[in-house]
C-alpha cells in the first residue's frame, strides 16, 4: 500500500511543476515585435503628413492663380503689367480675403512681378526650390499639371 501511495506522489509532483505562461524571452521578443511595428506606423503617419501638406500647398497656389487670372480678365490686365498683391489677397476687398500660409511651416506666398504668361505659376512658396525650414523641397507644381493655368 505505501508503495501505491509513493508511486502516486511522485506522479503529483512531476504534474504541479509544468507550470503555464511565458517565459522572460518569449515576452522580450513580443515587446520588440510590438514597437517595430509601431515605428514603422510613425514613419507611415509623417510621410502621410508631409504629402498631404503638398497637396495642400499646392492647391493653395492654384488658388492663388485663379485669382491672379480672375482679376487679370476681369479688368483686362496685360501680361506686362504689374501685379499688386493687395488686389490679389490679404485684403477684405481682395479676391482671397485672407492670406493663405504654407500647411508645413506657415511660410508666405510670394508673387511674381507682373500677370504672367499662361502656363506659368503666378504664385511661389517659401519651401519651393532650396530646402525650407520643414525640409520640403517639392512644394511647386509639376511644369505639366501647369500647362492650362
Amino acid at each position: 500500500m505505501n508503495n501505491i501511495i509513493n508511486k502516486t506522489m511522485k506522479m503529483n509532483k512531476t504534474a504541479t511543476k509544468l507550470k503555464p505562461g511565458m517565459t522572460l524571452i518569449e515576452i522580450t521578443v513580443v515587446i520588440l515585435v510590438l514597437l517595430t511595428l509601431i515605428a514603422v506606423l510613425f514613419i507611415g503617419a509623417n510621410i502621410y503628413k508631409k504629402g498631404a501638406n503638398r497637396a495642400a500647398c499646392i492647391l493653395n497656389i492654384r488658388n492663388i492663380h485663379q485669382a491672379v487670372r480672375a482679376d487679370q480678365n476681369l479688368n483686362k490686365k496685360n501680361t506686362s503689367d504689374a501685379l499688386v498683391r493687395t488686389v490679389i489677397m490679404g485684403d477684405s476687398e481682395a479676391y482671397i480675403e485672407n492670406e493663405p500660409t504654407c500647411p508645413a511651416d506657415g511660410g508666405a506666398y510670394g508673387l511674381v512681378g507682373t500677370y504672367p504668361l499662361t502656363g506659368v505659376v503666378a504664385a511661389t512658396c517659401t519651401n519651393s526650390g532650396a530646402a525650407g525650414t520643414s525640409g520640403v523641397t517639392d512644394h511647386l507644381p509639376d511644369v505639366n499639371d501647369t500647362q492650362g493655368w
